[in-house]
């Protein structure tokens, strides 16, 4: 699946990582409603160009998938900082 790394110099393999560094601490920094998103261009650094479509829940379903979500933060994070920022689009 990652052959096309094989034939990479060292040069080009250090930009790779470089960018794929940078994608991750992209997706690690994202906060408040930023952390609920799909994320496309994340998985566009992959090599293989696939356009995954996702199966998405129903309302209910998803719904309780966000509050067991936000209980895990509690439950993952318990000190971390807590916002009453609404959500903007």
């Amino acid at each position: 699946m990652d052959a096309d790394l094989d034939d990479l110099s060292r040069e080009a393999l250090i930009d790779e990582v470089r960018k794929l560094r940078a994608a991750i601490r992209a997706h690690r920094d994202s906060t408040l409603h930023e952390l609920c998103w799909h994320h496309p261009d994340l998985w566009a650094l992959l090599p293989e160009k696939t356009d995954p479509q996702p199966s998405v829940p129903a309302w209910p379903q998803f719904m309780r998938g966000c509050v067991r979500y936000r209980q895990s933060l509690d439950d993952q994070l318990p000190d971390a900082p807590r916002s009453a920022a609404e959500f903007k689009d």
